[in-house]
């Protein structure tokens, strides 16, 4: 390159700056978490609000939860609990008002039976940030899950699947 070339090329060149690098455009903010499932029963929204906060049944801190048809065999449950079943659908009921997870539980067992699950496990939670109210949901779900008809037996689930904060749930055919 000459020097008359280089001379043209710097008068050329005399008014351009150098640009500043851009950070990236910002992200936009996560949309609020939501539950799933939408209320279909009002009626039963309200009666959920309007039960009492203090039950003793759902007192419960850290005890096993279990049931059985009578007609259920005891070996039937006691291999339930040890999680010889293979749970083949799950639902998380975490960070659900009581009205929401009853209705959550209320779809979810309907789309179980829908898609021929035989066994499933539904965690609830241990109820660690419930403060001295104790677990919210624990003993509601089971008496949830003794209401329904479709529902065969349950119980607590082994800790790795979740321990007290779960159940597996054995459902009809």
């Amino acid at each position: 390159m000459s020097d008359d070339d280089e001379d043209l090329f710097r008068k050329a060149m005399s008014d351009v700056r150098r640009l500043t690098p851009e950070s990236p455009p910002p992200r936009p903010p996560r949309p609020p978490a939501k539950a799933r499932f939408r209320r279909r029963d009002e009626s039963q929204v309200l009666t959920d609000a309007m039960e009492g906060d203090l039950d003793p049944e759902d007192m419960e801190t850290g005890e096993e939860l279990t049931f059985r048809r009578p007609f259920v065999r005891p070996g039937i449950l006691r291999r339930l609990r040890r999680g010889n079943y293979p749970c083949t659908d799950e639902l998380d009921l975490h960070g659900l008002t009581v009205p929401e997870a009853r209705q959550a539980l209320a779809e979810f067992l309907v789309e179980a039976l829908r898609g021929g699950h035989r066994c499933v496990r539904i965690i609830h939670g241990k109820g660690l940030r419930s403060g001295h109210r104790g677990p919210v949901l624990k003993g509601r779900i089971g008496r949830w899950l003794m209401r329904r008809d479709e529902v065969l037996a349950y119980s607590s689930a082994r800790p790795v699947d979740g321990g007290t904060g779960a159940v597996y749930v054995l459902l009809s055919d």
